[in-house]
């Protein structure tokens, strides 16, 4: 037992540095440095993400990674109802997007870690980077607008939405897979279908449909034209 417990500790020890450094840095730009509190929401957004890469190359076992989803979320509906953690919900608006983050890494951790854990890497880290990216270029530099079901978005994120998805898939499957050209086919195909769906984030439903999407239509195309 202690030695199972001192073999978690390390890979548990350097994740949650990892956190804490991100949420203590965006924290500081949020109160000291930044007048755009979105900008430290997103550091955070995408920083959080990439922890999934860590547990990755450190082999965390699912259990860990549901539970930790599990703190995350209730951590994310605390911070809903009292502002905790001002760079996390500062979005200016009620959002259940951060809890739906939390909710999407355990639903793909226990669908795919045990076996094939490349496809939770997919799904987490084209929520982190696409939608980061999309919000962070389409706050910048989007100039040319449309509407889905009353949500107003931009070309521009959407364009920066599709080629962040683009090349993360492309990424994780070249690493695991090689070079083939069902790897682009494949990656364009989920970029299509995360960015189709990033467009709807009333709530910050996105958080949830465009990982879980991701993950699952990326395994399906895998599955028929690789395997």
């Amino acid at each position: 037992m202690f030695d199972f417990l001192a073999h978690l500790w390390y890979p548990l020890s350097i994740i949650f540095l990892y956190l804490a450094i991100l949420v203590a840095v965006a924290e500081r730009l949020n109160r000291f440095i930044t007048t755009d509190p979105e900008s430290t929401r997103k550091i955070v957004h995408i920083g959080s993400g990439n922890v999934i890469l860590l547990a990755w190359w450190l082999n965390i076992s699912t259990w860990v990674i549901i539970a930790a989803a599990a703190i995350a979320s209730a951590i994310a509906v605390i911070s809903y109802f009292v502002p905790i953690l001002p760079s996390i919900n500062s979005v200016g608006r009620k959002s259940l997007g951060t809890l739906f983050y939390a909710l999407s890494i355990g639903i793909l951790a226990a669908c795919f870690w045990e076996n094939y854990p490349e496809y939770t890497v997919v799904g987490i880290l084209v929520m982190a980077w696409g939608d980061g990216m999309a919000a962070i270029i389409g706050q910048r530099f989007g100039k040319h607008t449309y509407t889905v079901l009353g949500i107003k978005k931009s070309w521009e994120g959407s364009l920066a939405m599709a080629v962040a998805t683009y090349l993360v898939t492309c990424l994780i499957l070249l690493a695991v897979q090689g070079t083939s050209w069902q790897t682009w086919l494949i990656s364009l195909v989920v970029a299509i279908v995360a960015t189709s769906l990033e467009a709807f984030s009333k709530f910050g439903i996105d958080n949830l449909t465009v990982p879980l999407a991701s993950s699952v239509s990326c395994f399906l195309l895998c599955t028929q034209l690789l395997l």
